[in-house]
């Protein structure tokens, strides 16, 4: 399997998007969602602040500095299910790795996804997915759907145990979500990714064959395979869909490709690994969020490192958690 178009070894080394103690993201800074509108390079990415995930939204002229737009996704805007928070998570957009990536309007309105947990803390309960909708071009006001949209399987199931990222792509006038999602709420529970597919994005039913990306055992994915971040190789006519994969004690990044997006290969190794002691990754680099600009793929994703200070384990407990990127050509 050639994946040569989808690495990334070169590494910035320092994070573009810091947790703050003072805000939203007081406990930590995650999930990149990367696009462009008018102009300008965003980042969608949420924030934990002991109690639940809000979303914030970044700009960007170079995808190196950042500036703040403003929380977007607040705690305690809707209804009772999601009032704890929410974990924006994809804007329906172009997919095509080397197209736009500019965000799409159904309907004149620009559709996002998110997820929710019933409880306070971080991740806990079985969590649900929501979609929003603006047509405020600034795209900090947005509206919700009242109800789920898509939810838990009964018990027993491989995803009966809470839903988490969402990455979703029109094709033939159909939608297809990709999701990661977990068997059990509590335990030691394995997280994998499958797809559901709906007409109006509002009423999804899971694919048969279900989950599509299965965790491996004996592997470094034998645990999680999760955040799955779809895109279409123009250039090659395949479908490359990121992900990170988990062994219990390390999460990396990978990739899986192929010609129908319900039949992917998983390639064998990491295309993102854990740094060396020290590095700001070296505990995990997950959570992809892609975009090609300049003749390069930019990946970004959340890098993982021990707190070291008495202040920073004040501040963050054991772990320190912010965005980075790395990207195929030297920095």
């Amino acid at each position: 399997m050639d994946v040569r178009e989808y690495l990334t070894p070169y590494k910035y080394g320092k994070a573009v998007i810091l947790p703050n103690k003072n805000s939203f993201s007081s406990k930590g800074a995650d999930c990149p969602f990367l696009f462009r509108h008018n102009g300008k390079f965003y980042m969608m990415h949420i924030g934990f602040d002991g109690i639940g995930y809000q979303t914030a939204l970044c700009s960007s002229n170079d995808l190196i500095n950042w500036k703040e737009e403003g929380v977007i996704l607040k705690r305690g805007c809707h209804k009772e299910w999601d009032k704890v928070g929410m974990a924006g998570v994809w804007i329906l957009k172009d997919c095509d790795l080397y197209g736009t990536n500019e965000l799409i309007k159904v309907d004149g309105k620009y559709w996002l996804f998110y997820h929710s947990y019933p409880n306070e803390g971080y991740e806990q309960g079985a969590a649900q997915v929501g979609l929003a909708y603006t047509d405020d071009e600034n795209l900090l006001n947005w509206q919700f759907v009242d109800e789920p949209i898509f939810c838990p399987s009964e018990n027993g199931s491989w995803d009966s145990g809470g839903l988490y990222k969402t990455s979703i792509v029109k094709q033939d006038d159909k939608y297809y979500m990709f999701y990661n999602a977990k068997d059990i709420v509590d335990g030691s529970w394995k997280e994998q990714t499958g797809v559901a597919i709906s007409s109006d994005m509002m009423h999804w039913k899971r694919y048969e064959n279900n989950p599509v990306l299965p965790v491996k055992e004996d592997t470094w994915m034998n645990k999680f395979l999760s955040d799955p971040c779809i895109t279409y190789d123009s250039k090659n006519k395949q479908w490359a869909v990121f992900f990170f994969a988990y062994d219990n004690k390390h999460a990396r990044e990978g990739v899986a490709v192929g010609k129908d997006l319900l039949n992917l290969q998983v390639y064998d190794k990491p295309i993102i690994d854990i740094g060396k002691q020290g590095e700001i990754d070296s505990t995990h680099a997950h959570k992809p969020g892609i975009i090609y600009h300049d003749d390069m793929l930019w990946h970004f994703y959340c890098a993982v490192r021990p707190t070291e200070t008495e202040d920073e384990k004040k501040n963050w407990g054991s772990e320190y958690r912010c965005i980075t990127v790395a990207r195929s050509k030297p920095f």
